[in-house]
């Protein structure tokens, strides 16, 4: 059998395996190792065997994953996120759906310092779910705003997914968390958007709360004053050579375990409660990436990223087919496979077709975003949708439909974002290239 064909078998056995809920990372690896067995015998799998995981898990560049893990716990032992979503409700509050507006807000605050989706939709839910039924909000607007606000959290640096792809492309982190976040921003404002529109048409969805005097507005910015150094102290000091990537992820566990301390919060069961959320998170993480490195290696002994960038090309077809077959080919992944597992999977087949020399020269950096935008909304469509799961088990009551029901609008906003990104680059690329 010819090794291209090898490789689109092996694609379609995947595929086939994923719907049988063997874990993603003894997927991937198993179908590594046999199709190197098959390819060069068995010396070369015992080979992967013997060096991959010890090359894998050992590498320095990996350090920063766990760590940013970390200061997203501190954060949340911390309690900052009730403080963040008092000062949101402040400002967005006195206006129809405000509590949800302010949701919004708050999770976009708090991705800025979580890297992680589901971490900022469950943070959010224990704070924001009663207050909404407090309220009266409708079901469907109130859990579908938490499971499309916890998205964010991976697109507002820093991300763990931005940090997966920089590994996976030898992209640079920095630039990388510079072009997550006017999307980011842009992404959050978005979803207000269409909670705005939601509530215009049907007030009873989500009533207006009390106004609050523009002093009270001021006073509650001083909760938010740790988001806000860290965000700038990490990219920043990224960006501008103080320090590197992993040290930037030291210092914002540092800086986020001293203000949990500061704030009393930081007991040594909450310290424990932490290291031991971090470990378990890590070590999913590194299993599914250790798989995906073992399939990679695979697949380019079957070269087929190659042949599939080959193949496209001499179709002589607009690269934004491709780039749209690509994004209905995400959202079907999304219904069925972990989103992490999605990127560390496809980025190695698609990277080189999109990006690399002889593909469809599209920006890197640009097309990282992208897949992480694309991923965002395998986060919240069914029948897997982790994060309306999430919300679910915080809201017992709310039928699952509901909350599928629920974050239409937002996927609606998704897809318009990405048609907005895909038609103007630039919004991407902006910063990254002013700061070079």
């Amino acid at each position: 059998m010819e090794p291209v064909t090898l490789g689109y078998i092996s694609v379609g056995v995947l595929i086939l395996l994923l719907f049988s809920g063997l874990h993603i990372g003894i997927v991937m690896s198993l179908i590594g190792i046999l199709g190197i067995l098959y390819l060069a015998g068995w010396d070369a799998a015992l080979g992967i065997l013997n060096c991959v995981p010890y090359s894998t898990w050992a590498s320095f560049d990996l350090c920063m994953v766990p760590l940013f893990i970390l200061m997203g716990e501190f954060c949340f032992q911390g309690n900052l996120s009730k403080d963040l979503f008092s000062s949101a409700y402040k400002f967005l509050g006195s206006l129809k759906g405000g509590l949800a507006m302010a949701t919004i807000g708050a999770c976009a605050l708090f991705a800025a310092v979580s890297g992680s989706s589901v971490a900022t939709a469950a943070t959010m839910a224990t704070v924001v779910l009663p207050e909404m039924k407090k309220y009266n909000y409708d079901d469907s607007l109130s859990t579908g705003t938490l499971a499309a606000g916890g998205t964010l959290g991976i697109l507002i640096p820093p991300s763990i997914y931005l940090v997966i792809y920089g590994m996976i492309t030898q992209q640079s982190i920095g630039k990388l968390f510079l072009a997550g976040f006017i999307p980011g921003v842009l992404q959050a404002l978005m979803f207000i958007a269409a909670i705005a529109i939601l509530c215009y048409r049907n007030p009873r969805m989500g009533p207006a709360g009390p106004a609050v005097s523009w002093w009270e507005k001021i006073k509650s910015l001083k909760n938010i004053w740790i988001v806000v150094l860290l965000f700038l102290l990490i990219i920043g000091g990224i960006n501008l050579g103080w320090f590197s990537p992993n040290e930037g992820a030291g210092i914002g566990a540092m800086g986020a375990f001293l203000f949990a301390l500061a704030r009393r919060k930081m007991s040594w069961q909450a310290f424990k409660n932490s290291l031991t959320e971090t470990i378990k998170t890590t070590g999913m993480v590194f299993f599914i990436f250790l798989g995906a490195m073992i399939l990679g290696y695979f697949f380019a002994m079957t070269r087929l990223p190659n042949e599939l960038s080959n193949t496209v090309a001499s179709l002589h077809i607009s690269r934004y087919l491709v780039w749209a077959v690509i994004v209905l080919v995400y959202l079907f992944l999304g219904c069925v496979m972990d989103s992490m597992a999605m990127v560390l999977l496809t980025v190695p087949i698609l990277y080189p077709l999109m990006c690399g020399a002889g593909g469809l020269g599209f920006n890197p950096i640009w097309f990282g975003i992208m897949i992480v935008i694309v991923v965002e909304m395998g986060l919240i469509t069914p029948p897997v949708g982790i994060n309306v799961f999430v919300i679910k088990g915080m809201a017992p009551d709310v039928p699952t439909y509901t909350i599928f029901k629920g974050i239409v609008p937002f996927l609606m906003m998704d897809i318009l974002e990405i048609i907005i990104l895909t038609v103007l680059p630039g919004i991407v690329t902006f910063l990254p290239n002013i700061l070079k």
